[in-house]
């Protein structure tokens, strides 16, 4: 009999704010690594060829030995990716970028610690206090929180050409016209272009599941929401140049035509 074969992905790759690409390994299968991001930049070669990334090794139980890290940035550069830094985790992870001349980004670890603290159980109830402690009213009731005011949503009136990037900080971003190939358009919130969008809109940049993406005429280099991503390769051919509207649901981008 044949043996099993897992086909359990051995990386996460997710897109960060600033369109950086975070390879979190969970399996340091070092072949397995360059053959995905190898099949990657094959699939979509305009997005992916000499892609910067940045390598979060805080899946693992323990940070690699530098022989093996110093393995799979040679794989991963021969694949057609570029890793630029390490993620920021423990003291072997700091000593570990000293090893490789590779700089720490601490913005990728603080984004998956947020998630993995807010996913803890919560600590246990401290003791009942005595019943007379307990019936003692406060000695001043205690100030009303004052609900913050939401920041209006942010509206891009120019088209965002090649190369361009904007950015709405924890805020919807609105795009009054296109979207050029090569352009990058980012928003905390959701992301509204009523033009064509020939680049990448990445929503939910921050780890908003709930944001959506809208555009007028579907022709996206890649789309992501909360780092879950993509690409036109992956796009059904008969959603390209439709109204399409994109989001998040059970971990997996869903696209569909706008009526």
């Amino acid at each position: 009999m044949s043996a099993a074969v897992d086909y359990a992905q051995a990386g996460e790759l997710k897109f960060g704010q600033v369109g950086i690409a975070n390879l979190r390994v969970r399996t340091l299968d070092v072949a397995q690594l360059v053959a995905e991001m190898r099949d990657r930049v094959q699939r979509a070669p305009n997005l992916f060829a000499r892609a910067a990334v940045v390598l979060d090794f805080g899946g693992l139980g323990k940070a690699p030995s530098f022989e093996e890290a110093r393995t799979l940035l040679d794989g991963l550069r021969e694949a057609g990716v570029l890793p630029v830094a390490l993620a920021y985790g423990t003291r072997e992870i700091e000593a570990l970028s000293q090893q490789l001349g590779l700089p720490l980004l601490a913005k990728f670890r603080a984004q998956y610690e947020r998630a993995e603290a807010d996913a803890a159980p919560a600590p246990r109830a401290a003791a009942a206090e005595p019943a007379r402690a307990r019936a003692e009213p406060p000695a001043a009731a205690a100030a009303k929180p004052v609900a913050p005011t939401p920041a209006p949503g942010q509206v891009q009136r120019s088209p965002v050409r090649s190369g361009q990037q904007v950015y709405a900080d924890n805020r919807d971003l609105t795009v009054l016209g296109a979207v050029g190939a090569g352009a990058e358009v980012i928003a905390d919130g959701s992301i509204h272009i009523y033009g064509a969008l020939r680049g990448r809109a990445l929503a939910g940049a921050q780890g908003n599941e709930d944001a959506r993406i809208f555009c007028r005429e579907f022709h996206a280099e890649l789309v992501a929401v909360a780092g879950h991503y993509k690409v036109l390769e992956d796009i059904p051919q008969a959603l390209r140049g439709k109204a399409v509207q994109a989001w998040l649901e059970n971990g997996q981008i869903k696209l569909a035509a706008l009526d």
